[in-house]
């Protein structure tokens, strides 16, 4: 009796010590996608590594590309080898890496690791993967670990040729670009379950991001996450919200599930300039994953990611176009698990973090709740509450200023968005997050409070305010100039008691001097400019130049004009060149540059050598009288070498052809 109620007691105990917890309840963390397409420079090991204190100061989780070597210059979805020894890939060394996330994790930032298992690249031939060993253990795939369905059939054609047998059909979706492994096969679901343990226990990853879940049914993901056993997991299940839902219980609830659902239904309302498409479901028929109070826990929201942005080759899927600040506000006040775009950091660093401020501040996590307050093509108004320490609104669109709700006070506001917090919360507050900053700023204080007559008392130089100090009105703004680093402390003082002091710490450091490119060239009679494009700026870039006498235009007249050159990139950056072809001796007096027409930059004055970015001319390329090739159509000119004598069948070299240089080559 005592060996059955042992074995019984042990049954209940296994399953409670082998479950995953898939996404933690209540849990208010941020995560930052610190990739885009071909972030090959910005999200270079060495490069985010140095980033760590910035990074953890905004956000608690960071997903970072697949990690191993896939045989060249990759983004890591066409995986090749998966255990140590192969981990120098097109982002870094493999101690990098391990560097790179032991740093990450000293700061409170866990490292979410981008698992690719449902296809896999060969590397002989079409069943040929690479033999691997770890910690004793030999690890192989053959013919018998793909799906005998792979690629509509052409890989039973390559078996049948080869005299191999493959294994079961796909339990999802089929790929046709590389091996679909098979689930099934028990040396498939070893290896993937030796290599998901390995990621957290060698490397130090927190948890995982499943590539194209899709492909293969969820309880193989159950089946890796009770092993391996991952403090977060989301799978990437690119479907409606039923699909989404099924899948995250085919885990056992062991994974969460990016909201593509809510992603959609952000962008239907930026598109069409259309607020109250935010409570409608995306083609009516999904609503997002958090409108289920049920699934909300599973929810990791997203406004962009690498799939959906406009890749450098023009392709996407339903990118965010416009109002990428108030849909990030959006995105970041509501339920769910917040996952913010490298692309939207880097471009609105400071604005970013001050929302997570107030959304932790609030005390928002993936299972609050929400309602709409106002909805209006202008503006959109949604309540969050039941959050840890109190309740948010937030206000998206163009006509802020009709809806204000009453007992609250605006904390936070910018382009298309505000947010407001309730006045029985009793806090001072700033505005602008503690950080580095490129150039004075104001900051505006708020007094969130019920009481009347409360102030605010506040101090630059590190010290605590009292009664006696600097007072201001709440909404006042205190202006930030002084170059290095000030401390700023704002308290409430209601009578003359002063509590709930906050401290911001901010360095302004003045932007490095504007290096141009060596790579950017002008030579003599050219007629050309240099633009670098921002990040989020993914297709190719067209010059619209005017001006001058009778005011012609050197771009064809048609907008956005002509398609420029890319030349190279500068921090990540794509530099591109416009050069005037046509026939005009005049210069123009203006010049656009556009992302294939839209977003586009101000009318800027045009600088022959002027090299721009969005925010205008920053300098000018120097002209070199060498041309690059030999413009000059056969027997036109006469050539004289350098020393001043003519040349009647120039080779290869240095000429001087109509008083300029000419290099032929």
């Amino acid at each position: 009796m005592k060996k059955k109620i042992y074995t019984l007691l042990l049954s209940l105990l296994m399953p409670l010590g082998m479950s995953a917890q898939g996404w933690p309840a209540n849990y208010g963390g941020v995560m930052l996608q610190a990739f885009y397409w071909n972030s090959y420079d910005d999200t270079n090991w060495l490069v985010l590594t140095s980033q760590a204190d910035e990074l953890a100061s905004a956000f608690d989780l960071i997903w970072i590309p697949q990690s191993g070597d896939c045989g060249g210059l990759s983004m890591g979805y066409d995986d090749c080898y998966w255990f140590p020894g192969h981990y120098n890939s097109s982002f870094g060394t493999e101690d990098q890496l391990k560097t790179m996330i032991q740093t990450f994790k000293s700061k409170g930032l866990k490292t979410i690791a981008d698992v690719v298992i449902n296809h896999r690249k060969s590397t002989n031939g079409w069943f040929g993967f690479p033999t691997e060993s770890y910690r004793g253990t030999t690890y192989s795939m053959g013919p018998a670990d793909v799906c005998k369905n792979d690629d509509g059939g052409k890989a039973k054609t390559e078996a049948d040729r080869l005299g191999v047998t493959l294994g079961a059909n796909d339990t999802g979706e089929g790929w046709d670009g590389m091996r679909d492994l098979d689930h099934t096969s028990e040396n498939v679901q070893t290896t993937c379950k030796a290599y998901t343990k390995m990621l957290i226990d060698y490397f130090g990853y927190a948890g995982f991001r499943y590539d194209m879940v899709k492909g293969y049914k969820g309880e193989y993901t159950k089946l890796y996450n009770e092993y391996a056993q991952p403090e977060f997991s989301v799978g990437e299940c690119w479907d409606g919200t039923t699909t989404i839902k099924n899948w995250i219980n085919d885990t056992g609830k062991t994974s969460a599930a990016f909201d593509f659902q809510f992603k959609y239904v952000v962008r239907n309302a930026t598109d069409k300039k259309d607020w109250t498409w935010l409570g409608k479901q995306n083609d009516n028929v999904n609503w997002p994953v958090i409108n289920d109070a049920d699934y909300r826990q599973y929810s990791v929201t997203f406004v962009e990611n690498h799939d959906t942005e406009v890749r450098p080759d023009g392709s996407s899927n339903g990118p965010l176009r416009r109002d990428t600040l108030a849909a990030n506000a959006y995105m970041l006040a509501m339920p769910g698990t917040p996952c913010v775009f490298l692309k939207h950091w880097l471009e609105y660093k400071n604005d970013i973090k001050s929302m997570i401020d107030v959304r932790k501040l609030a005390g928002i996590t993936n299972t609050s709740t929400f309602s709409n307050m106002r909805s209006n093509a202008r503006y959109y108004a949604n309540l969050i509450k039941n959050g840890s320490a109190g309740v948010l609104q937030v206000v998206v669109g163009s006509d802020l200023a009709t809806y204000v709700p009453n007992g609250y006070t605006k904390v936070l506001t910018g382009y298309h968005y505000a947010y407001y917090l309730p006045n029985t919360m009793e806090i001072a507050w700033a505005d602008k997050s503690s950080g580095t900053y490129t150039e004075p700023f104001d900051v505006m204080l708020s007094a969130v409070s019920a009481q009347s007559g409360a102030q605010l008392v506040y101090t630059t130089n590190g010290s605590n305010p009292t009664a006696s100090s600097t007072k201001a009105a709440s909404g006042t703004k205190v202006r930030i100039s002084a170059n290095g680093t000030t401390t700023l402390k704002v308290g409430l003082l209601v009578g003359s008691t002063v509590s709930k002091v906050i401290t911001r710490t901010y360095t302004i450091k003045e932007p490095e001097v504007f290096t141009i490119p060596d790579f950017c060239h002008i030579y003599a009679g050219e007629t050309a400019a240099f633009f670098e494009a921002p990040l989020t700026w993914t297709s190719d870039v067209y010059a619209w130049a005017w001006g001058g006498s009778g005011s012609p235009n050197y771009t064809g007249g048609t907008w956005p004009g002509e398609k420029c050159t890319k030349i190279g990139t500068r921090d990540g950056k794509s530099v591109w060149k416009w050069k005037y072809t046509g026939s005009l001796t005049t210069k123009p007096s203006m010049i656009i540059f556009s992302n294939s027409g839209t977003p586009q930059t101000d009318d800027l004055t045009f600088t022959n050598g002027g090299y721009y970015t969005k925010e205008g001319l920053q300098g000018t390329v120097s002209t070199t009288g060498i041309s690059p090739t030999l413009v000059l159509p056969q027997g036109e000119g006469v050539y004289y070498d350098l020393s001043g004598r003519r040349v009647e069948h120039p080779t290869k070299g240095l000429y001087i052809v109509n008083g300029k240089k000419i290099l032929v080559k």
